[in-house]
């Protein structure tokens, strides 16, 4: 079974959400950590949250495991019979 390129693009997309919600937390300081921020807003509020670097990080990360994924695919190590058989899944 190969993969079309719409199925590559949507598997990509997937995993980049995934990447992005695990690289979300990292780095982020709170206004109250720091103490800076104006007044009547909330103290857990981030200060800066560098969304660019984590966009980035993000990319990055995502080609890689993606890349890893195709190349076990390709290579027959991500089979769908072999991973039934190893789960105890009948086909």
């Amino acid at each position: 079974m190969a993969y079309t390129i719409s199925t590559g693009f949507a598997i990509y997309f997937v995993l980049w959400w995934i990447v992005l919600f695990l690289a979300l937390p990292f780095g982020v300081r709170s206004q109250l950590e720091d103490g800076v921020g104006a007044p009547g807003t909330d103290p857990g509020a981030p200060v800066a949250s560098r969304m660019g670097r984590k966009l980035i990080w993000t990319t990055a990360i995502s080609a890689v495991i993606f890349a890893i994924a195709m190349l076990a695919y390709h290579a027959g190590f991500l089979n769908v019979d072999r991973l039934s058989k190893l789960m105890g899944i009948p086909l």
